[in-house]
């Protein structure tokens, strides 16, 4: 008997060595760390265009970025990703948005994050003000190498907090400013998604998520919990409320696609996630710190938000109200219909066609 039992946990220990094995061999086998080139209708490169992966020393920090562009003459945007921490270039990939074909995008991944994090980043340098002046010397690379007196700025949650801030300390280098899934007051919003939740989960009678979400407070006066910290992408994502509106997991919908993404190899797939850890520790209590509609109340540039109907990763409303307030010589705000935190990677078509028509020609819109 005994001897049947050891025989079976060696049986069990091989299946489980052969397969981590074929699961290392997977990954290694999707990491090749390339960029395709982009192709036309025939298969074949796109004259002038580009594809590629850059490394470029910003302020004592090697940082990575990926640029796409199916032609080097159309206008560039720099693409500030969300997080704090989190690259976004993999989602391109789930949820290509073709923009490449409209513009030269540039996919920068910030201090301390995937292709740029480093376990030797001095500590004190990760600072909201850091990454501002990271991101106009990104601006500046931008300009001097595509040879553009003024690019587009593209801020994507987390990245519109940065960008606005960028828009606002340095308007000369920017044609316009862009906030998808636009903060304002960050923790005002995290307190409305709760109450949201609650409300939505108690309709459809799920209780367990009720006690849960009711042991995870979330109050102007005591801050965040970690309960509601641990729980709330959990809870938004299975009402469609998270990431994407179609989004129910984010080990599904966004763990799993990045270990998937052969523009990375394996270690920058690691980085990706201790990256995205390390720089929420030191940026996200700044975020929860700051009104946004109180602190950049101004810009010089035309300036034009991106709301998802669905989007309670930050509030559709204190956007709304944060765009009316906000002085500027030209503004447009769209409400994406089928949309939640992501406007362009969920409803590409209608972002590009803005992206096109309105920013990159610097007209007003408003629209529902």
């Amino acid at each position: 008997m005994h001897y049947g039992i050891a025989k079976l946990m060696s049986l069990f220990a091989i299946v489980l060595v052969t397969g981590l094995l074929l699961m290392l061999g997977l990954l290694i086998l999707w990491s090749p760390g390339r960029l395709q080139p982009l192709l036309n209708h025939d298969g074949e490169p796109i004259v002038n265009s580009i594809s590629e992966r850059v490394f470029v020393e910003i302020n004592g920090v090697r940082q990575g970025m990926f640029i796409q562009s199916a032609n080097l003459a159309n206008p560039v945007i720099l693409f500030l990703h969300g997080g704090p921490g989190m690259p976004t270039f993999f989602l391109n990939e789930t949820y290509p948005t073709g923009i490449e074909q409209d513009f030269t995008v540039v996919w920068w991944e910030q201090r301390g994050a995937g292709l740029s994090y480093n376990s030797n980043i001095p500590p004190e340098t990760m600072t909201v003000d850091q990454l501002v002046d990271d991101a106009i010397d990104v601006a500046d690379y931008l300009r001097e190498r595509f040879q553009k007196d003024k690019i587009i700025l593209l801020g994507h949650s987390w990245g519109s907090f940065l960008g606005i801030q960028v828009a606002q300390r340095a308007p000369d280098r920017f044609i316009a400013y862009v906030g998808m899934a636009q903060i304002a007051d960050q923790l005002k919003s995290e307190i409305e998604a709760r109450a949201y939740l609650l409300e939505a989960y108690r309709a459809l009678g799920d209780t367990k998520m009720v006690r849960r979400l009711e042991d995870a407070p979330a109050s102007l006066a005591d801050g965040l919990s970690e309960n509601w910290i641990h729980l709330r992408d959990e809870a938004m994502h299975k009402l469609g409320v998270g990431t994407t509106h179609s989004m129910r997991s984010v080990i599904a919908g966004l763990f799993i696609p990045s270990w998937q993404s052969p523009a990375y190899t394996l270690g920058e797939k690691l980085k990706i996630w201790r990256g995205k850890a390390w720089s929420r520790k030191y940026l996200w209590p700044k975020v929860i710190r700051t009104n946004l509609a109180e602190k950049v109340t101004k810009l010089e540039i035309p300036v034009y938000f991106l709301i998802g109907r669905y989007d309670y990763t930050t509030s559709q409303s204190l956007s709304r109200d944060y765009f009316t307030k906000l002085e500027a010589p030209l503004k447009g705000l769209y409400t994406f219909q089928n949309s939640a935190h992501s406007p362009l990677f969920e409803e590409p078509q209608l972002a590009r066609k803005i992206l096109v028509e309105d920013v990159s020609l610097t007209k007003v819109t408003l629209a529902d």
